[in-house]
């Protein structure tokens, strides 16, 4: 799919104005809607406000290029509008936006028309396209600009290296940004330029949504007088170790690729050591907040930690379909399936501490964070694995103590890197699989054993008996919150506490259940089942190219697959997360008033059926409940004040 094929050249405006970013792209949606391509103009203008949310899109040099997905699309398309007053945007260079692209792209949609955007941002930084669209008047001399562009720029290909001449100083550079789209591609090729013009051969890798492209080779690396990594998510850097390297955004990419080039070229890019230290006073995170680094490193360990709960819960509540105790070969019910079942799930489910910890001191600390973080996270509840010492005849912390030995494995390992720093630089390899591993681990033991165990398993034991003590109001408000809280941003950051929440406390429940466990799973279950639900009601009120999707949320959330839900919200939020939220709570609130329990951490129906939830009569009621009102309130929210699409 070629550039030209994508720009929409009937729906080109000139005079085009508006007071701010806001309005323009009210105005821009409000159009789509009137020339029939899309029903309602709500699911994309909110998509095109979440997108500018994360960061402004506009790239400076007057030009904007606002970009979002949506299933009221079936195939990409670009719409340009030139303004020759100027937008304010916010953009990166302070200039009002007179150049407005707007991408409208198709959820789920092939990855031939992220490589049509990815010319679009090349194209922008084409000195002729640029002279062309300032001096254009009609709809013509548009389509002129870009017929021209594209005739004379053959298809992206893969950059060989150089031969090095001994004379051209030699580039390189990783771009990346959070949706793949704009930014990498602009600040690839103002990058390539700017080396350009300064007369030095170059090379820039793109970590777009299309995947990597002209990945740096080990040649280019060794051969490279530095590297720039203008990235605002996370790309592969231990290649870069030993290497000149400056880490930074992918906004200097775009407006200071002059300056970054020549830091390199004086000498003063700081040496990447992807042990975690750089010989400079700032590293990719430097203008991150304390609060918002600490937040990525949890929900580093917290994602990674997903998979063995999910993993132990779903085999453990299969045990219990020949029994609670069908696992016990003294109890009558013993199946020696279900032990296989049960002690699997358990060595899975039994990791969690160990992986929480562990991952949280690698996003900190790298490999010997991980490590060290480990061994605090087994420390956390010794009996995982089986260990047995008067040592360690302590209360385990559980989830609390992990959480803390993960943070704790990052500093620990930061101190000894600053305390071994004054090491000849050829020692530098046995630092991070010799010193700081052994050191590490014995620290984290003697501060867990001693001194952070205790505390915190005081705080959790608090935390269960101020549970246990609550009345049927109280009981009441816990599991709406929790419930709830399932329902904000399904597989997002709140969905993450509340169900981590629910696991620690299940844990440190042992074989007696949680309550809020229960509240949580079945504030997981209401989304997917209500919007199925809905879909059966009146299938209306969901854009075609989702009708049929929703029914498969039948499944989803009876499995409690929150995630089926996403898609859905993420079209219409400010319509279609307040009724889910609302039905989760009341479910997770009657949940916990009826006094039900969950032995297992997950399975949904299946937990249910084998007999791992309490009460599964009144369970199941409160679930109709909960999806039943969902589904009602989501049919009077879209419903309301809508053009019904059929």
């Amino acid at each position: 799919m070629k550039l030209t094929d994508v720009l929409n050249y009937d729906l080109v405006q000139f005079g085009f104005r508006a007071a701010d970013k806001k309005e323009a792209l009210d105005k821009l949606t409000s159009m789509l809607v009137e020339k029939n391509i899309i029903a309602s103009k709500e699911n994309f203008l909110n998509a095109l406000l979440a997108r500018e949310a994360q960061s402004t899109t506009g790239v400076g040099e007057n030009v904007a290029i606002p970009h979002a997905k949506s299933a009221d699309f079936n195939k990409a398309m670009i719409v340009y509008a030139k303004s020759d007053e100027g937008v304010e945007w916010e953009s990166f260079d302070g200039q009002p936006a007179k150049h407005i692209f707007m991408i409208c792209a198709p959820d789920g949609g092939a990855d031939e028309h992220l490589k049509a955007l990815a010319s679009l941002s090349q194209a922008l930084m084409d000195a002729d396209v640029k002279a062309g669209l300032d001096a254009a008047t009609t709809k013509s001399d548009v389509e002129k600009v870009f017929a021209d562009f594209v005739a004379k720029t053959e298809a992206p290909k893969e950059e060989k290296p150089v031969a090095p001449s001994g004379e051209k100083p030699y580039i390189i550079a990783v771009t990346a940004c959070p949706t793949g789209i704009a930014h990498t591609f602009m600040a690839a090729e103002k990058i390539k330029e700017t080396a350009k013009a300064m007369g030095l051969d170059v090379k820039v890798e793109t970590n777009g949504q299309i995947g990597v492209e002209n990945k740096l080779t080990k040649e280019d690396i060794e051969r490279a007088a530095g590297i720039i990594v203008a990235a605002d998510k996370k790309v592969e850097v231990a290649r870069f170790d030993g290497r000149p390297t400056i880490m930074t955004k992918v906004a200097d990419g775009i407006n200071k690729p002059e300056e970054l080039i020549q830091t390199i070229l004086d000498g003063k890019a700081p040496i990447y050591k992807h042990d975690g230290a750089v010989d400079a006073s700032e590293d990719s995170s430097a203008n991150e907040s304390i609060g918002r680094r600490a937040y990525k490193h949890l929900m580093e360990g917290v994602s990674n930690m997903l998979p063995f709960v999910v993993a132990g819960g779903i085999l453990i509540a299969l045990s219990f379909i020949w029994g609670i105790n069908s696992f016990d070969p003294k109890d009558p019910s013993y199946n020696k399936v279900a032990e296989v079942l049960f002690y699997f799930g358990k060595i899975s489910f039994s990791m969690m501490l160990p992986i929480l910890a562990g991952f949280i001191g690698r996003s900190i600390a790298d490999r010997p964070g991980f490590i060290v973080g480990m061994i605090g996270g087994i420390l956390a509840d010794p009996s995982i694995l089986g260990l047995k010492s008067d040592l360690l005849a302590y209360t385990p912390s559980g989830f609390l103590g992990a959480l803390v030995a993960g943070f704790l494995a990052g500093g620990i390992i930061h101190v000894l890197k600053i305390s071994f720093s004054w090491m000849p630089r050829s020692l530098d390899g046995i630092k991070p699989i010799f010193l700081f591993p052994i050191l590490g681990s014995l620290i984290m033991g003697l501060l867990m054993i001693f001194l952070i165990n205790a505390p915190m398993a005081s705080v959790m034991e608090g935390l269960k008996h101020f549970i246990e003590s609550l009345n049927g109001s109280g009981k009441f408000i816990l599991g709406f919150v929790v419930a709830a809280m399932m329902a904000i941003d399904m597989g997002g950051p709140i969905n993450k506490a509340a169900y981590v929440t629910g696991t620690a406390l299940l844990t440190s429940a042992g074989s007696a259940g949680s309550d809020v466990m229960a509240a949580v799973m079945i504030g997981g279950m209401v989304p997917p089942l209500a919007i199925a639900i809905s879909a059966t009601i009146n299938k209306n009120i969901w854009p075609k190219a989702q009708r049929s999707g929703a029914l498969v949320n039948y499944v989803m959330g009876l499995s409690f697959i929150t995630e089926g839900a996403i898609p859905f919200a993420a079209s219409n939020p400010t319509r279609v997360i307040p009724p889910l939220f609302i039905s989760s709570g009341i479910a997770g609130a009657l949940s916990m008033t009826f006094g039900i329990v969950s032995k297992a951490p997950h399975g949904g129906i299946f937990a249910i059926a084998a007999g791992a939830v309490s009460n599964w009569p009144m369970y199941l009621l409160a679930l109709v409940i909960g999806a039943v009102l969902g589904a009602l309130l989501l049919i009077a929210s879209l419903s309301f004040g809508k053009k019904i699409v059929k």
